[in-house]
């Protein structure tokens, strides 16, 4: 039932959203959908780690044909670290798929299944799979890029961000033989950031405190530690990928102060960074005008950063 779902999800929005429906007629609309369904396959529910009894999944979108490794787009959905789900993130994954990318969306597990820092625990190990894997899927190691929305954005963030002395990758599955750890740095080629937090501290604490990050740290006695740990701008420095930021000027739910931080932040470390200010904007829910407006920002800052994607229009 679900993979039908998914599947009835991805021909709507290819169809109805992939292609402007204003001006085709229906006999336009079956072309569409017979180029789509030779142009991409759907591997569903993937596990690419099992932990505490509880499989993490993915799901891989890409062309069925390409004569070279296909670059490709980790996405993680939102949720405050507490709710949402992959599938119910699936739409916003698609407009990479649109680009010419190979789409990899990530569950991972939220605090009623464990605390802080098991979600980017997971998504570590998410990447892990995709450097393990890559070769069978086709995807392309020197272009990879991470995004996500709010806790999915923060995701998208600290996955990349991360340094391997940080220790939070070190319970995922290694392919060195029966149990061995790869020790490689991971690196991606960039990083979409949508209002994303970048300082889980400030959110557990003091004026912006926030309800979801503090169901996510818990009643841990060292959950400032952790916060620390789990914050992206902990980790700025030199040599990172190139970032790109959306945010809304008037999100209620994470401070647009964040967003502004994180760049200066990444600036002043000379690492390139892009901030895409929504004036009036919210916590996503923008205008199509809007979108429309970010993804052409989104668009052109991928084709400077990673190379040149065709849209599969």
């Amino acid at each position: 039932m679900r993979k039908a779902f998914v599947g009835a999800t991805l021909l709507a929005v290819f169809v109805w959203g992939g292609a402007p429906v204003r001006t085709q007629t229906a006999e336009s609309h079956y072309d569409h959908l017979v180029r789509l369904s030779s142009t991409y396959q759907v591997s569903l529910d993937v596990v690419y780690r099992t932990i505490n009894n509880w499989d993490a999944k993915l799901d891989i979108i890409r062309p069925r044909q390409s004569s070279t490794p296909t670059p490709t787009v980790l996405f993680f959905h939102g949720g405050g670290w507490t709710g949402g789900s992959k599938d119910a993130g699936l739409l916003a994954a698609l407009p990479y798929a649109e680009m010419g990318y190979a789409v990899v969306n990530v569950a991972y597990r939220l605090s009623s299944v464990s605390l802080a820092p098991a979600a980017v625990e997971d998504t570590r190990c998410a990447l892990r799979w995709i450097y393990r894997n890559a070769k069978q899927y086709n995807l392309d190691l020197n272009r990879l890029v991470l995004t996500g929305q709010s806790a999915g954005g923060h995701l998208a963030l600290i996955t990349g961000m991360l340094t391997e002395d940080a220790g939070l990758d070190l319970g995922c599955p290694g392919d060195r033989g029966a149990g061995a750890f790869n020790t490689d740095p991971l690196k991606v080629a960039a990083i979409v950031n949508w209002y994303g937090i970048t300082d889980v501290r400030e959110m557990i604490a003091g004026p912006n405190r926030r309800a979801y990050a503090v169901m996510w740290l818990g009643g841990q006695p060292n959950r400032e530690q952790i916060a620390t740990q789990v914050s992206p701008l902990t980790y700025v420095r030199p040599g990172l990928p190139p970032v790109i930021t959306i945010h809304g000027d008037a999100d209620p739910t994470v401070p647009y102060t964040q967003a502004q931080r994180l760049h200066e932040a990444l600036q002043k470390a000379g690492v390139t960074s892009q901030l895409v200010t929504v004036p009036k904007g919210g916590h996503g829910g923008f205008t199509v005008d809007e979108n429309v407006r970010i993804y052409t920002a989104i668009r052109s800052f991928l084709t400077k950063h990673v190379g040149v994607v065709t849209s599969s229009n």
